[in-house]
Parts: structure tokens; sequence; C-alpha cells
């Protein structure tokens, strides 16, 4: 296995192992605690991920603790979750299990750039931040494979041109809350450049232009109010074209994938 794979395991069994120290009722968000109602963008996500999901096979890619396999189970036909860290997917297992969901998910450890499944096996691909710890050229070219002619790929990530955002990220890998390859291959413009080759369309959402600087204090009951004003003034600045490359988080959806013929 390679080295930087090798990493994002070791990262990510160790964020797991924090987890499974904790009560599983205490589970509300992803691994760096996130609780996504909280977020416009996962909001927005959501919404997208409740419409287009409702009897359909959908694949968590890169699935992580699972907390979006359980929500996408509440409305997918089938939910099949993937994710190369073991303890990662103990977590999910125990997760779906407490949530009663266990019989509508199938986790699999399985490597994001090199999928076992058959083409066209996908109603609805979601992605849900997992980019950034893959080698794109890779992964990009296995998600159009398995995705159905008239499927969906519905993605969130962290997008990658906010100078401001991108030394805070430095200070994370220097601090081991964040991988140096995660860091290095946050989600960007060129990518989706990349990404264009596989899909003939691409739409994008842009979100937390001013907002994302406050997500430490999301976990302030009194400060929400005041994080919705702000989001509310990200809404406004995000509609000048030159802004929206700095946004923190874009929403996307990928759709017509070009097979091989």
């Amino acid at each position: 296995m390679e080295e930087r794979k090798q990493k994002e395991i070791e990262y990510y069994d160790r964020k797991a192992e924090e987890m499974l120290e904790k009560s599983l009722k205490d589970i509300r968000g992803d691994f760096e605690g996130f609780v996504f109602r909280d977020l416009e963008s996962w909001c927005f996500c959501y919404e997208l991920l409740k419409k287009y999901s409702k009897n359909k096979k959908v694949l968590d890619y890169g699935c992580g603790n699972g907390i979006h396999s359980i929500f996408l189970a509440q409305y997918a036909r089938e939910v099949v979750a993937i994710d190369l860290s073991e303890k990662s997917l103990e977590v999910a297992r125990k997760l779906a299990e407490r949530n009663g969901v266990q019989q509508k998910i199938k986790f699999l450890k399985m490597d994001c750039e090199n999928m076992n499944f058959e083409d066209n096996s996908f109603d609805v691909i979601f992605d849900g931040g997992t980019f950034s710890s893959l080698d794109l050229k890779k992964a990009i070219p296995e998600i159009s494979r398995v995705l159905k002619k008239d499927g969906l790929v519905i993605g969130i990530e962290t997008f990658g041109h906010n100078p401001l955002a991108n030394l805070k990220r430095e200070i994370n890998k220097i601090t081991g809350k964040r991988t140096a390859w995660a860091v290095s291959h946050i989600f960007k413009e060129k990518d989706i450049a990349f990404a264009r080759h596989y899909f003939s369309k691409i739409n994008i959402w842009y979100f937390h232009l001013l907002s994302w600087l406050f997500f430490p204090f999301l976990n302030l009951s009194a400060f929400k109010k005041f994080f919705k004003l702000v989001e509310a003034i990200d809404r406004k600045l995000l509609k000048v074209p030159f802004l929206k490359k700095y946004a923190f988080k874009i929403v996307f959806i990928f759709s017509d994938p070009k097979k091989e013929s």
C-alpha cells in the first residue's frame, strides 16, 4: 500500500479510536465534531440528497464514521458505504445499529481509488469531503465508471483558494490535526476542470466566505443567531463572481458521466 494511503488510514483510525472512547449517543457529527445541521452548506447538501436519493441505490464514498450513511438510509432503497479505515467502519456499524438502520447499509472496507464494483452500479454517489484524502486522477474516473449513465454525484468539499483558510490548514498539519496529503490536496478549480473530462454536466454552489471564521463558536447556543446573520451576508457576497473562488465550502452535482465506448 502507498505510504500516503497508510498515513490517511492511521490518521482516521486514531480519530475513530478517540470516538469509540465516547458514548455513541454523543456523536452527532463527523470526526472533526461538526454538527451538519448547523451549517447552511450541509443543510443544502442534505436537501439535495433527500430529493435525489429516494428509493435509489446510493454509495457513501469514503463514509468515515457513517454519520451520513445513517441519513441516507432514511431515504435510499439501499446504501453501500466504503472506507479504508477499519476503525472508522467499526464506529459506523455501531452508529447504524444504534439508529436502527443497520439492515439498510452495507459497510465495506474498500479503496475509493480502486473500487470492486461493476460498471454502472449506483444511482447516486455521495462524497462528504473525501476528495482531499485521494488522488483524484485515480478516483474521479472510478466514480464515473461505477455511476449509472443517468446517475448523480452529489458532494460537499472544502475549497482550497482562500489564503487565510490555507494558512490555518498549514497550522493544522503542523499540529497533527490534518495529514500533509490532505492539506496539499484540498479541492480546487483545477480539480473541477479535471472532473469535466469525465462528466458532461457540473453544477456548483458556494458557501462560507466569512462564516467559516466563526466555526469554532458553533457549540455556543447563544452564538447561532449571529452565525446565521453572517451566513446571510455570505449569500449576498457570493453572488459576486470573483469572490466565489474564495468560498470555504462548495456543494456540487456531477452528472452525465462520459462512458468509454
